[in-house]
């Protein structure tokens, strides 16, 4: 596919950035790159080539389904769904008809989150990240650290993450950081859930409505108006917004 939305909706930048924000040294890390998906992997042991297998699995299907629709790739507002089509685009127009956007607004976190359920069959400790959204399944608590751009809070704080709450999900949009489409200005909109799909799609909702400090109060309300999100943190210069079950914690 060759489409620049498909290619920025992927989330392949600030990798050296993102990828150093999980606090975790008891897996194994190892990068799988296809395309444009580009994952940081751990788990328990190294697992390139499964991993690689995985995310052509869940690709292709998807990269098809994309070819034949280009309504599914272009479209920024919700579409209905497909009985016909493959289990990940269903997955992404579900998410996106829950938080109001297109289905695109969801690919990186359905590929991190289907590529890593399937990857439990291999390893009981999975995290994958695919571009700031994070699937995590794990047998102990981690921090997932904030980066929020030029705002001053930015690497102070952290989403702690307790192993009975897992699989979860936690993914980060930004209108300050990055390439990804958002028609906001937030230095980090930061979401809970069990759906990885759902975290990626509600983090560019939340991240559209907010462009001046006034925003962060409704736009946390909207958050907590849409069914499956656990909790979101916005952040807008020093202004920080915060409801659900979310557990910040400082760090030096």
């Amino acid at each position: 596919m060759h489409d620049t939305r498909w290619e920025m909706e992927m989330r392949d930048y600030q990798h050296c950035i993102y990828r150093s924000l999980v606090t975790d040294d008891k897996l194994e890390s190892f990068r799988v790159v296809v395309k444009e998906t580009d994952l940081l992997v751990r788990a328990q042991r190294p697992l390139e080539r499964e991993t690689r297998d995985l995310v052509l699995k869940h690709r292709v299907p998807l990269e098809r389904y994309a070819e034949d629709h280009p309504d599914f790739v272009e479209s920024l507002t919700p579409l209905s769904d497909d009985h016909f089509a493959p289990p990940i685009v269903r997955t992404m127009i579900e998410a996106s008809r829950k938080a109001g956007v297109g289905p695109m607004a969801a690919v990186a976190g359905a590929v991190a989150e289907y590529v890593g359920r399937d990857l439990l069959s291999y390893s009981k400790e999975v995290m994958i990240e695919n571009g700031g959204d994070i699937f995590i399944c794990t047998t102990f608590p981690l921090t997932v650290a904030i980066f929020a751009g030029p705002s001053p809070l930015s690497g102070k704080l952290g989403v702690r993450i307790d192993s009975p709450e897992t699989p979860m999900a936690v993914c980060t949009s930004s209108g300050s950081v990055g390439h990804s489409i958002s028609f906001g200005s937030s230095d980090a909109v930061v979401v809970i859930s069990e759906s990885a799909a759902l975290a990626d799609a509600t983090a560019t909702t939340i991240g559209n409505l907010v462009s001046k400090k006034e925003d962060v109060a409704s736009a946390i309300r909207l958050a907590g108006d849409i069914q499956g999100v656990l909790g979101v943190v916005v952040i807008l210069d020093d202004q920080m917004g915060v409801w659900g079950t979310v557990e910040l914690v400082g760090l030096g």
